[in-house]
């Protein structure tokens, strides 16, 4: 089942809980927006009429539909003087309680279905950490690897200006997402402003420089952290003395490795593309970090045994976190996952096959909608400190964080109680129902 298919399924699930009227749950599904970068092929009829207009070699088409995807081209010239076209998508869900927010990512497999789905669950994940947010989610279909710094930013600095007027401050404010950087923001914010004038509240995850919030690089681990240490204590434990696996080294990864160890989780087996490492006496993932920091891969660290990466999901321990790519737990890996419990720092690495056979097994998963939240609440400060013009120290970011954090898996457990349903839904519900009621409240009509 794909991610759209499975949030969905999510969705509808929690809608029939709450008891919510058949028109208004498919008006909460319907994305309110959608923008689509077009193959050059789609357009070639415009440019090659007698009425052509120069401008359109660069992008050549914007249309604007609230139901059918809108199409609009990008196209650079690269560094050798050729021309390169590439296609992306912007979907932006759902206003009822603020500004829509979502990341854009660049990746060759951007695909317009978990494009959807990831601005859907955005949605339902702002209304569960309680900030004042809708969902959007974006990317563009390249690979960041391939291109130089100067391509990239023709390619964002041409994306931005063919979408500067559906998003801004009050509207849609982008982020960083997989492929894509502070950097990355920083181009967004620069285009932008030169329509609209200096608006650094446009996007998040900027630069310190440019109006970033301090915290906000470890803001995903940390939450992911502090989510951990909320499940635990409900059942006796603590990240103190438990055993982790974490799956992915990335920005999320590494930053939840570190504050694990920090708190005394010893981690026994992480991976990522460049290696998959065990040590059952626990790796220093400080000394593994200045590996990596200094160019060195996985395989090649010094303090751990290499292993297959098959093994990793279904490795023995306390706690598995799944930090990278969605879809990673399935039915046939699902019997044979050793966890208690599971802790979806990534979006969507569970499938509700999975989900099904882990529940049975009595495996707690703690759902990415509330899991991963972090990085959208400390989003949430910096587009607050944008606004005010007034930045915080690290140690008010981290301290409010940790409280959003508290609260929300309070108000899940709550629903929980009331609905009778386990955490995914708990969290579904809570995050549904709270866009259900603003939407009913601004003046939805059936």
């Amino acid at each position: 089942m794909n991610a759209l298919a499975a949030t969905s399924r999510n969705f509808r699930q929690a809608a029939r809980l709450l008891g919510l009227d058949s028109k208004l749950e498919k008006s909460l599904l319907i994305p309110f927006r959608e923008i689509k970068v077009a193959p050059r092929s789609l357009l070639s009829p415009l440019l090659s009429s007698p009425r052509r207009r120069p401008e359109l070699d660069s992008v050549c088409l914007l249309s604007i539909s609230g139901s059918f995807p809108s199409q609009v081209e990008c196209t650079i010239p690269k560094d050798d003087g050729t021309l390169a076209s590439f296609v992306g998508f912007r979907v932006q869900h759902d206003n009822a309680r603020g500004p829509m927010k979502g990341g854009i990512r660049y990746h060759p497999e951007v695909d317009p279905d978990e494009v959807n789905a990831l601005a859907q669950l955005m949605t339902w994940k702002t209304a569960v950490a309680a900030v004042p947010y809708g969902g959007a989610k974006g990317g563009i279909g390249c690979s960041p690897g391939d291109l130089s710094r100067s391509e990239l930013e023709r390619l964002t600095r041409v994306f931005t200006q063919k979408i500067h007027d559906l998003i801004g401050t009050h509207t849609d404010i982008p982020a960083p997402d997989m492929g894509t950087n502070s950097q990355t923001m920083a181009w967004i914010f620069d285009e932008y402003s030169k329509f609209h004038g200096h608006s650094p509240a446009v996007v998040t995850g900027k630069p310190i420089d440019l109006g970033g919030s301090l915290g906000r690089d470890a803001a995903t681990g940390r939450g992911v952290m502090y989510a951990t240490e909320a499940l635990l204590a409900e059942y006796g434990k603590s990240i103190s003395g438990s055993t982790f696996v974490i799956q992915g080294f990335g920005n999320v990864g590494s930053w939840a490795a570190q504050l694990i160890h920090e708190k005394g989780g010893k981690v026994i087996a992480l991976g990522d593309v460049s290696g998959t490492i065990r040590n059952k006496a626990g790796i220093d993932v400080p000394a593994l970090m200045k590996h990596r920091n200094e160019g060195g891969q996985l395989k090649d660290f010094h303090g751990a045994e290499v292993m297959d990466a098959s093994e990793l999901l279904v490795h023995e321990c306390d706690v598995l976190l799944p930090c990278a790519l969605g879809g990673v737990l399935n039915r046939e890996n699902a019997p044979d996952v050793k966890a208690k419990f599971i802790i979806e720092a990534a979006n969507h690495p569970t499938d509700p096959e999975a989900d099904e056979i882990l529940t049975k097994k009595g495996v707690v998963v703690l759902p990415d909608i509330y899991a991963n939240a972090g990085g959208v609440i400390v989003s949430y400060f910096e587009w607050v400190q944008n606004i005010q013009g007034f930045m915080w120290e690290e140690e008010k970011v981290n301290m409010e964080l940790h409280k959003y954090m508290n609260s929300a898996f309070q108000n899940i457990k709550a629903m929980c109680k009331s609905q009778d349903c386990n955490l995914r839904m708990g969290a579904f519900t809570l995050g549904v129902n709270r866009v259900a009621r603003a939407t009913i409240l601004r003046g939805w009509e059936a």
